[in-house]
């Protein structure tokens, strides 16, 4: 009987053992896993309400989505897509929704819905999962290969390796063993830390378009933004700490941010702005009224640090102090230290390097019958559902890679 292993039981590994063994009945399909949990990052995700996939559809723009592994995903994604997701598990019975910024869930807003299903699949169709098997060594063998784990082993035909990101470049060791090259992994999806900054006064206010640059570098993104009793959070800060993973790295996360509140592009386009609101409001109070519709507790703050008196009237604004307040909001300088990683949705840049693998098949050009899917691999995306649409899609590979083989072999 031919036995395919896969190794990992997370969103990648038990997704990719539920398709092997739909498309290879005969087959005995065996999933790893080395702790006592299964699906352990698809019940955290979104609070709890798993981030299944995005409503973007077409390849070109989702992978504008993955900082690491994009012009690589995107004949995969024509393959399977989020359409295809979002099908395969309506089609079981999981109802799904997508919400304004384009994250789609299930409608019961429980990630165990997801579990659920995924597992029940399993077990229809007869895939075995052991947990508490941690793999220690792959041999490569005349028939296919032995696989040692902490309690036994396996011999097997094919494998499946999805065992998620590591933090530590030791963990990858087993794979180099197979002669896989590996991106040395660096943390990505990390909140910004403001330790010297009065800003976090101003704990739990958001601003809804803001730009966020790092100082030096071509960084930038626009987006929501969230202010925290540490420093800086919010989907716009998330999603360039993805893109500048590496660069912050090298940097030892000391870095200096910029802040464009307003979304006006420059200096000129503020003081328009300003000159007409103050030939409208000419008798207001700076404090009383807002131009740009900031939280007024933000809006305070910046004319705080302006040291601006709290009786002036607009007109009587002008001079120093005006062009200190145009420059905070468009280019408001904060010095960033060190990071947090954002909840548990703990998430690496790098892995597997792409150049190692057929990204058709998903199998190793290093180890050929070794097969891999989801973070393991050098690939990773920004918050909005986009790594489990990764791991949906190179599972699914994975699975008719294996598949194809099988039957090549069975023909010859």
């Amino acid at each position: 009987m031919t036995k395919i292993v896969v190794i990992g039981a997370g969103a990648a590994g038990i997704f990719g053992a539920i398709n092997i063994a739909a498309q290879n009945p005969e087959a005995e399909v065996i999933v790893l896993e080395k702790s006592s949990k299964l699906l352990s990052k698809v019940k955290i995700s979104g609070g709890g309400r798993c981030n299944m996939t995005n409503v973007i559809s077409e390849p070109k723009e989702l992978i504008k989505n993955y900082p690491r592994g994009n012009k690589k995903l995107k004949k995969a994604f024509e393959t399977f897509g989020t359409k295809s997701t979002i099908e395969w598990f309506e089609s079981r019975g999981v109802k799904t929704k997508a919400e304004a910024d384009g994250r789609m869930f299930p409608i019961s807003d429980d990630s165990q819905t997801i579990i659920d299903c995924l597992l029940k699949e399993c077990n229809k169709l007869g895939v075995q999962i052991k947990t508490k098997e941690g793999v220690k060594e792959i041999k490569p063998t005349a028939k296919g290969f032995i696989i040692h784990t902490n309690n036994s082993s396996y011999e097997c035909d094919k494998i499946l390796i999805a065992t998620g990101g590591h933090n530590k470049i030791e963990s990858f060791q087993w794979l180099e063993k197979l002669g896989h090259n590996i991106s040395v992994p660096v943390p990505s999806l990390f909140t910004f830390n403001l330790p010297q900054s009065n800003i976090t006064k101003l704990s739990g206010i958001s601003v809804a378009e803001a730009e966020v640059k790092i100082a030096t570098t071509k960084l930038s993104y626009t987006g929501p933004l969230l202010i925290t009793h540490w420093g800086l959070s919010g989907p716009a800060v998330l999603k360039l700490s993805a893109f500048g993973a590496r660069i912050l790295n090298e940097k030892n996360y000391e870095y200096s941010v910029i802040i464009n509140w307003v979304g006006f592009k420059n200096e000129a386009e503020v003081k328009n702005h300003l000159s007409k609101f103050q030939s409208e409001n000419p008798k207001k109070k700076l404090f009383n009224s807002n131009p740009f519709d900031l939280p007024k507790r933000l809006w305070e703050y910046q004319l705080q640090e302006c040291e601006i008196d709290e009786d002036l009237r607009w007109n009587n604004f002008s001079g120093k102090k005006l062009n200190k307040l145009v420059n905070n909001l468009i280019a408001d300088l904060y010095e960033a230290s060190g990071k947090t990683t954002f909840k548990e949705e703990f998430v690496t840049a790098g892995g597997v390097k792409l150049g190692d693998i057929n990204m058709q098949t998903m199998e190793s050009r290093k180890c050929p019958g070794v097969y891999f899917a989801g973070e393991v691999l050098d690939i990773d995306g920004i918050t909005g559902g986009f790594n489990f649409q990764a791991a949906w899609t190179s599972s699914f590979l994975a699975a008719n890679g294996i598949t194809e083989s099988l039957k090549t072999k069975k023909a010859s």
